[in-house]
């Protein structure tokens, strides 16, 4: 089944029609993915059912919301479905996800370190709870690693003295002389937060000591 009909705005009594075809399909509430084998069959199912939704139950269809596709190019309730037939998070929710950690991890803020770390906690832990049915190991490792950059860029401007930044880096483990380099560079913060110093100073043991909820581990624990 490689190709998804994903028609939203539908009414509950088309399933009835649906069942009947033999379709495959998934609901909820008003929205709908209708499963077949091919782009031809795509299209003819989409004007059946159109016609059934517009003449028969006398409602309109959102067209702009009604397409023919690829299953993996289109999502149900935040899940994609690969080629394969797993499933997986759709790029509108990984968007949602960043947008949040954005807001949370604003270097204008002013709050600790220790307060942001509380803040992500239950929004990692609630979103993988959601998501932990998809097959993301990769996704999960590289937004680990764009959340730890985002906590370095905010650690680093906590900073805000060259000497302040010299003495936690080398604190936290790092020669002093490389400690120097990067305290004295005159890159942003974000560039600063992706070099070597940075991440030797704050790794994943660090940030494991300071209760970072590792999205990656955790997904390979709930599917354990």
């Amino acid at each position: 089944m490689s190709f998804i009909l994903n028609t939203l705005r539908y009414h509950i009594y088309s399933c009835g029609i649906i069942e009947k075809r033999g379709h495959s399909f998934v609901r909820y509430a008003d929205d709908f993915s209708i499963f077949v084998r091919s782009q031809k069959a795509s299209e003819r199912v989409k004007g059946s059912i159109g016609r059934f939704i517009t003449e028969t139950l006398k409602l309109k269809v959102n067209e702009d919301k009604s397409v023919v596709c690829e299953c993996h190019q289109t999502k149900l309730l935040g899940y994609t479905i690969y080629r394969d037939g797993n499933l997986g998070v759709a790029r509108e929710s990984l968007e949602r996800l960043k947008f949040k950690i954005r807001g949370i991890t604003k270097r204008n803020r002013g709050r600790s370190f220790e307060k942001i770390i509380s803040e992500l906690r239950p929004v990692l832990r609630g979103w993988l709870q959601y998501y932990r049915l998809a097959k993301s190991n990769r996704i999960m490792q590289n937004l680990d690693a764009w959340i730890r950059r985002k906590l370095r860029c905010y650690r680093i401007k906590q900073c805000k003295k060259v000497i302040t930044l010299q003495r936690f880096l080398k604190r936290s483990g790092v020669a002093t002389w490389q400690s120097w380099i990067l305290a004295l560079s005159g890159k942003g913060y974000w560039r600063k937060s992706g070099c070597p110093q940075a991440h030797q100073a704050m790794g994943l043991k660090w940030f494991e000591a300071q209760g970072l909820y590792n999205l990656s581990l955790n997904h390979k624990l709930l599917n354990n």
